[in-house]
């Protein structure tokens, strides 16, 4: 049908399925359902199909993902919530103890393609960037109303760019922004660095949604949760897409699987951890250059998989 919109294609399915050994009498939970692809593999991986809990901050998305599911006549419960609270969520439905968490962060394709919804620069619409769209802070705010200081520490802690006080200092300058084509064109403007192929306003706009959602604290609750949520011997796969990310992931399973985390230097052991996973994957892996020419938005994507003690 012309207008429509493809629906997510979601990344690394065999490495997925890989990691969370799916089984017939377990119990799985897809923290960022988005559509329900990585639910539906999941599900159909083995028969009799496992039980499995997708939770969504996006309201559109949970609506998208029962359709679809229900349609495939999948038993898969589907709940609105943050997976910063994970471990309340999974209590509340039954799901708890799990024998596997999945977690594909970042940006849905549909989130992207939809211009209402101010994700993109490739698509003009009202800045926005919420996930969840009952909170009242959103891009249009950020960009508007920061002071500009605030503005370029957003931009270089949240984008990792390395001219946010410049970009912050145009976009000042150019209020009131009121879309995502008007942003784009003023950060494009004010950029000094010579051109690539990566558009000068990818990491301005990375940077505003990570704040809109507070997306890396909500990462690092969710990746505690795991730890109370996750069965002897479950597994936990994280798939994430920029280095902020996944070095959050990495930190987070590097103290998991240590006996102690006191600081280096140290005289003597105080600090008492005990270690509550093992890794499986030693070393990120990457998606294979087949799923990247087929899907190129699976190029940044980079997988772990630990299990719990």
């Amino acid at each position: 049908m012309a207008g429509t919109v493809a629906l997510h294609q979601p990344v690394m399915i065999r490495e997925v399925l890989e990691g969370l050994r799916a089984r017939p009498d377990g119990v799985y939970v897809d923290c960022t359902i988005g559509d329900g692809g990585h639910a539906l593999e999941i599900v159909d991986a083995v028969r009799p199909p496992p039980r499995l809990l997708g939770i969504d901050l996006d309201s559109e998305a949970v609506a998208r993902a029962r359709r679809r599911l229900g349609r495939a006549g999948v038993q898969v419960e589907v709940v609105r919530g943050s997976y910063a609270a994970l471990g309340r969520i999974a209590r509340e439905r039954g799901f708890w103890p799990v024998d596997g968490v999945l977690f594909d962060l970042g940006v849905s394709t549909l989130q992207i393609e939809s211009g209402n919804r101010g994700f993109s620069f490739l698509r003009d619409g009202r800045l926005d960037m919420r996930f969840d769209v009952s909170q009242k802070l959103d891009a249009h705010a950020l960009v508007n109303r920061s002071p500009e200081r605030e503005l370029a520490g957003i931009i270089q802690t949240h984008g990792e760019e390395p001219e946010a006080r410049r970009l912050a200092r145009s976009i000042v300058r150019a209020r009131p922004i009121e879309t995502t084509e008007h942003l784009a064109g003023v950060v494009a403007g004010a950029v000094r660095r010579p051109r690539s192929k990566t558009h000068p306003a990818t990491r301005v706009f990375q940077a505003l949604r990570i704040a809109v959602n507070q997306e890396l604290d909500r990462l690092r609750a969710g990746l505690n949760e795991t730890i109370d949520v996750l069965a002897s011997g479950g597994r936990l796969v994280v798939i994430s897409y920029h280095s902020l990310e996944d070095r959050i992931v990495k930190d987070f399973m590097r103290r998991e699987v240590s006996s102690c985390i006191c600081p280096p230097g140290a005289p003597a052991c105080v600090c008492g951890h005990s270690p509550t996973l093992t890794p499986i994957t030693r070393k990120v892996v990457r998606p294979s250059p087949v799923e990247t020419q087929a899907n190129p938005r699976s190029r940044s994507a980079r997988l772990r998989v630990a299990e719990r003690i």
